[in-house]
């Protein structure tokens, strides 16, 4: 899938432009910083590549762009729930369609402005008002902001994320560290467990790091670069990785596709929708992910 090679359908600017692929429209950005690709489906980011640098995010090479499904790597937002805490599975954000609310350039690079609103759809879903932000800027490093606001006349609970699949060259020559000390790891009957300094993988994880630092590092040592991962707004990390077993498993996955990513997203975890973080009527709450290399 080379997202940068499609014919534009609508120019926006110098470096914006909308093309389709598949069922999806797009909107993709290439400037003299980097290019980058976000799905209207979901708001999406599909693609962020600095100029002189290997990819920094996966894409599943047997995702499905049919317009319903949630795109498998990425960046999904889950929201206004992560995890199984209700039906769909994360929530509804990376499955509805999104609409372009603005973009502008400047010498630091690109930002675009997608939005979302409660509708007829997402009540029958969720039954509350809101109103949904994702800021994506887009230069030397990535930032993605998510801003939810109750635009209800009740207070309401969320959880959320930021589900980025990092490309790496080998996920056996990978080290992660700035994860902090402690996580309920989910393969373990969400078991609280005790880390190291640094994290190798030989298997699956499903962790939630619940006091990670404020820079996540990840040693891509095949590609020959450190990926710096910074999160605000959140209240842990998750580190995921179906290993072979989870990957043969899933439809949208190649068998190998486990060995070049790994997630590492920023997260507001929460046990249970009652137990989620509350916004009240009038209220916003941000949640960041920043990724830059060395």
């Amino acid at each position: 899938m080379d997202l940068y090679s499609l014919p534009a359908v609508t120019a926006l600017s110098d470096c914006v432009t909308i093309v389709e692929h598949q069922a999806l429209k797009i909107v993709r950005i290439i400037s003299p910083k980097a290019r980058a690709a976000i799905a209207l489906h979901g708001a999406h980011l599909l693609s962020y590549q600095p100029q002189k640098q290997s990819e920094m995010i996966w894409m599943s090479e047997a995702a499905i762009f049919d317009g319903k499904a949630a795109l498998r790597g990425g960046v999904p937002i889950c929201w206004p729930w992560f995890g199984g805490l209700a039906a769909p599975s994360h929530g509804f954000a990376r499955t509805s369609e999104w609409q372009l609310v603005e973009h502008r350039e400047n010498e630091n690079g690109v930002i675009v402005c997608l939005g979302l609103k409660d509708s007829e759809a997402t009540r029958a879903i969720w039954p509350h008002a809101f109103a949904l932000r994702l800021w994506v800027e887009i230069g030397d490093e990535l930032k993605m902001t998510l801003e939810m606001e109750n635009t209800d006349t009740t207070p309401w609970q969320f959880s959320a994320a930021l589900h980025t699949y990092l490309n790496i060259a080998d996920i056996h020559t990978t080290s992660v560290t700035g994860i902090g000390p402690s996580y309920i790891d989910k393969l373990q009957s969400n078991q609280v467990c005790q880390g190291g300094e640094t994290l190798t993988l030989t298997a699956g994880i499903d962790r939630i790091y619940t006091q990670p630092e404020a820079v996540i590092h990840v040693e891509d040592h095949n590609h020959q670069r450190t990926l710096q991962i910074s999160n605000q707004g959140h209240n842990s990390a998750v580190l995921w990785n179906p290993w072979a077993n989870g990957a043969a498993a899933m439809s949208d996955m190649t068998d190998d596709g486990y060995q070049t990513m790994l997630c590492v997203e920023s997260t507001v975890f929460s046990p249970s929708l009652q137990e989620g973080q509350t916004l009240a009527p009038g209220e916003k709450h941000q949640l960041v992910t920043c990724i830059a290399h060395s």
